[in-house]
């Protein structure tokens, strides 16, 4: 791969000459232009969009890379940037990534070359190295809602494992043994994560994990209809069900009391996020808060510090937290 100095070479100039025609300085004589562009194209050299950025003046943008802001919880996302943004006078530029590693990576080069001050990403497609990698190029990075070891001082996450452990002991607190789990398709770190908190519970309560009681679907309503339908065309015994998150445990809801099955009279259910549908179905969803809007403003004050060079070194992972509603009956 060709470097800007092959590029200095090829077109006989000095590398400062070529860095003036790449970022378009009026102090680039129409020589040199048209010797660099000449060189570019011959060597086929394609500019670092991270160490470009770097290398301009700020523009007061914070660039925040989120899965679809149309989601409620990555609104709740992108309000708290936004928040931080505006009191350090600063604008934003949004990238929706969807989960898939192509999309996250054209959302994040296309913020690095607006000259972002700083970046907030919320990345489940890229692999860690690639993450690694930009973290390298790019210091005001930040990471909100992963753990990389390499990184953990840019990272701003969620215990997801006592997330669902906390929501799993809390039925079996009430009585509750037969307890299902619906669970996210998406190949993300959260799904394993959530999964395993609640596999943990059962175990340390000496009930055996039936893998009978597990179903996976798409993290919606639609999914949560689906996975509670398969759950009760299997006639099992089941008095709880938890949930990956919110819109999956209204899903699994509106199931149940379209088959005449009381909540939770008959079953449980618990959600996990605390988002706005939590409060509007009826019951009342309880479930377990994930602080969201608190991580990603310091996800931003962490970013922008970082622009600024003042280094911190807190590992930050948050934790959540039960909210008791009336969708969980006491069996005792």
């Amino acid at each position: 791969m060709a470097t800007i100095k092959d590029v200095a070479r090829e077109a006989g100039v000095s590398v400062a000459t070529v860095s003036r025609v790449l970022n378009q300085s009026p102090k680039a004589s129409k020589a040199s232009i048209l010797a660099v562009t000449s060189a570019i194209t011959r060597l086929n050299y394609q500019p670092n969009p991270a160490a470009r950025a770097l290398a301009s003046h700020n523009t007061n943008t914070i660039g925040v890379l989120v899965g679809d802001v149309s989601d409620p919880f990555f609104g709740s996302l992108v309000k708290a940037v936004d928040t931080v943004a505006q009191q350090n006078g600063k604008n934003l530029l949004i990238g929706n990534g969807y989960h898939r590693a192509v999309d996250e990576k054209k959302a994040i080069d296309l913020l690095i070359n607006s000259r972002c001050d700083a970046l907030v990403i919320h990345s489940k497609g890229l692999s860690d190295q690639a993450l690694i990698d930009y973290a390298q190029q790019v210091k005001s990075l930040v990471l909100i809602n992963r753990y990389i070891p390499e990184l953990a001082e840019r990272c701003i996450s969620l215990n997801n494992i006592k997330g669902t452990y906390i929501a799993t002991e809390y039925l079996i607190r009430h009585g509750h043994t037969n307890i299902a789990y619906i669970n996210s398709s998406h190949d993300i770190e959260d799904a394993t994560q959530r999964l395993q908190g609640y596999k943990d519970a059962l175990i340390a309560h000496n009930i055996i994990v039936n893998e009978n009681f597990i179903e996976t679907t798409e993290p919606c309503i639609e999914g949560g209809e689906q996975a509670m339908t398969n759950l009760l065309s299997k006639s099992l015994p089941i008095t709880a069900v938890v949930t990956y998150n919110d819109n999956m445990a209204a899903g699994a809801i509106n199931t149940l009391e379209d088959n005449g099955v009381k909540v939770p009279d008959n079953i449980s259910v618990i959600g996990f996020d605390d988002g706005l549908i939590a409060r509007y179905v009826r019951p009342q969803l309880t479930t377990i808060r994930y602080p969201i809007y608190l991580m990603a403003e310091e996800a931003t004050k962490l970013a922008l510090n970082l622009s600024d060079n003042k280094i911190q070194t807190t590992t930050r992972i948050f934790s959540p937290t039960l909210i008791r509603r009336n969708s969980v009956i006491n069996k005792i």
